[in-house]
């Protein structure tokens, strides 16, 4: 059973910064997507970037075009852990981020598809304001 726990959330005016943590544990797959997603009051859950790895080693990252530029996923060490550091954030960067993950056989292209993943954090607020 994987286990995803997020860390990180909380309250900043626009233009500032928070990084969010995601610590996994209880996989076995070599190739998977892990991946941020957010969601708004009264919206539905989208895509904030992703990360996959194959063989241990990173092979793609990937954004939404809302964040491209101002965010950036990576992992840290222990491995287990992805972070997504987060500069420039607006107002409308504002909702719950959710960690999830899934075997890179079931994400496939589509990382900002919430159905693909079958794991997934409790979430972490994030509060931007203006």
């Amino acid at each position: 059973q994987v286990q995803l726990v997020e860390s990180g959330g909380g309250s900043v005016q626009s233009g500032g910064s928070l990084r969010l943590s995601c610590a996994a544990s209880g996989y076995s797959f070599s190739n998977y997507c892990m991946a941020w997603l957010r969601q708004a009051p009264g919206k539905e859950r989208e895509g904030v970037a992703s990360i996959y790895v194959y063989q241990n080693v990173i092979r793609d990252t990937g954004y939404a075009d809302s964040v491209e530029g101002r965010f950036r996923i990576f992992r840290d060490n222990p491995q287990n852990t992805v972070n997504l550091q987060m500069n420039s954030l607006k107002a409308e960067d504002t909702g719950m981020y959710y960690c999830a993950a899934g075997p890179d056989g079931s994400v496939g292209g589509f990382w900002s598809d919430r159905s693909r993943y079958n794991s997934w954090g409790q979430g972490t607020q994030v509060t931007v304001s203006s």
